[in-house]
């Protein structure tokens, strides 16, 4: 028995190589923008201003237009627009490696195409994270960073003609992946794109943007080091603590640990970097870099569980995020330019944006954080509407905070919740052993678990419990698998 359960814990360990393909497009935007790979000169901080212009404005963009869009990934015709974008991008990056002379307006034409290519592959990513269970979004995304981070790290061996050959390649083949992913990810044909209009989560988004603004303050020092964003060894470190622990772990893994990691990181980074020497300002980009990551898986597992259990358009909500993210971290470097001016006039200016961004932090987590539970909606709620539409939503949603009580309420784990609630969605413990991706034995534990600790015998007694009618109809493709306690 114990060996089964070991192995049936690795095969959830596992991540699909498909899922690995976001941390190449991780890797491109080191490589083309904000890495120290070669002096391109789109790395110029005008065109990199240029790029985050370009990718707020294709984020709002589709996140305004996201009920007619729909879905990304089941389009293949903007990821092949997506695909181009990046490759003339990139192109035109290295173009004064390739003529020996300089081009402002192909710098600029780079960053513009870099921004919105990179956008609409970050959305679509986003959107298929979306149809993930929570622990599988840690989990994968965690991967893709420590991927990202390696892939980098081979780059940084190439010389000019084969870095600018395998850069051409990425935005491909992180699109390919892309498709390869969706095809093995559940809800295939259900982007989850709810017409029913929600209101943005703000306390989630704000919590997100105050990291994004303390990052921004330090990101010119960053980025002029030997490694980028990307490559850095703090994001590297908390990545594989992450994947390490949701590995290990599994649904035991804790993720309010990144959360209280992330603070500390943050604020140690931020003092320690206008302070003391090399020694320090090298530990202080580990903190920070390692403390923005933990809140970038953080902001990634919140708002995909929201899309995920209220069906929630993940190209709107994302959109938003990554618009007031980039914004946010233009303001950081916008401010550090500011108190550099100030450096020779006022006493101490270098402390100011400093200590500012570590009370807005401090309050702002803890703010964020007297949301009861971390799966909650985080300030968004269902906009009032007459549709049908609106009425589906919100007994979506009503259902999804019904489960996160009883779970509770009755002592569930964290995974155990997740079965709770797609039993209460009416699924067959075949659909929910696709849906969570594992082994169908497995859901029968969760499920056997879950009566056990409710005190229950049937799916129509649980039904009860979370506040569904049992009476009516059967979804499609139900059975009586799961009506009585698996055996």
């Amino acid at each position: 028995m114990d060996k089964r359960r070991l192995v049936g814990s690795w095969e959830a360990a596992a991540v699909p190589v498909a899922f690995l393909g976001l941390g190449l497009y991780r890797a491109w935007i080191e490589v083309a923008f904000v890495g120290s790979f070669a002096n391109l000169g789109a790395s110029a901080s005008f065109e990199r201003d240029v790029f985050d212009l370009s990718m707020v404005a294709t984020s709002l963009l589709f996140a305004f237009a996201a009920h007619r869009i729909g879905s990304i990934v089941a389009r293949p015709g903007i990821l092949v627009l997506s695909v181009a974008a990046l490759t003339l991008s990139t192109l035109l990056a290295f173009l004064p490696w390739l003529t020996g002379s300089w081009h402002p307006h192909a710098a600029l034409m780079s960053a513009v195409m870099g921004g919105a290519g990179i956008g609409v592959m970050i959305l679509g990513w986003s959107e298929l994270l979306s149809r993930l269970s929570p622990l599988r979004v840690s989990l994968y995304y965690a991967a893709s960073i420590v991927f990202g981070a390696l892939v980098l790290y081979v780059y940084r061996g190439f010389m000019m003609p084969w870095l600018f050959a395998m850069t051409l390649l990425l935005p491909a083949a992180s699109a390919l992946f892309l498709r390869r992913a969706a095809m093995i990810a559940p809800g295939r044909g259900d982007p989850r794109a709810a017409s029913a209009r929600f209101s943005v989560p703000w306390r989630a988004i704000a919590l997100m943007s105050a990291y994004a603004f303390a990052y921004g303050l330090m990101e010119g020092g960053l980025y002029a080091g030997a490694f980028g964003p990307h490559s850095a060894p703090g994001t590297l470190l908390m990545g594989l603590a992450v994947l390490v622990g949701v590995a290990v772990l599994g649904e035991r893994f804790d993720l309010g640990a990144v959360y209280r990691l992330a603070l500390p990181l943050m604020v140690v980074g931020l003092f320690l970097f206008p302070t003391f020497g090399h020694f320090q300002g090298a530990l202080a980009e580990l903190c920070l870099s390692a403390g923005y990551t933990a809140q970038s898986v953080l902001i990634m597992v919140m708002l995909a569980s929201i899309c995920y259990r209220y069906g929630v358009s993940a190209i709107w909500l994302f959109g938003i995020e990554r618009a007031v993210r980039q914004v946010s971290m233009w303001l950081g470097r916008s401010a550090t330019d500011a108190a550099s001016g100030l450096a020779s006039t006022v006493t101490f200016a270098e402390y100011i944006v400093p200590a500012l961004t570590t009370v807005a932090i401090v309050g702002a987590t803890t703010v964020m954080l007297s949301e009861r539970e971390f799966f909650g909606g985080w300030g968004s709620r269902l906009m009032e509407g007459a549709g049908g539409s609106e009425s589906q939503a919100s007994a979506r949603r009503a259902l999804a905070d019904s489960c996160v009580v009883a779970a509770r309420a009755y002592g569930l784990t964290a995974r155990e919740g997740e079965v709770l609630l797609l039993l209460g969605q009416r699924r067959t413990a075949r659909q929910i052993e696709q849906e969570l991706m594992i082994a169908n034995g497995t859901v029968k534990a969760h499920i056997r678990h879950i009566y056990r600790k409710m005190g229950i015998h049937s799916r129509d007694e649980l039904l009860q419990v979370v506040g569904v009618c049992a009476a009516g109809d059967s979804p499609a493709g139900s059975s009586g698998e799961g009506r009585a306690e698996p055996r």
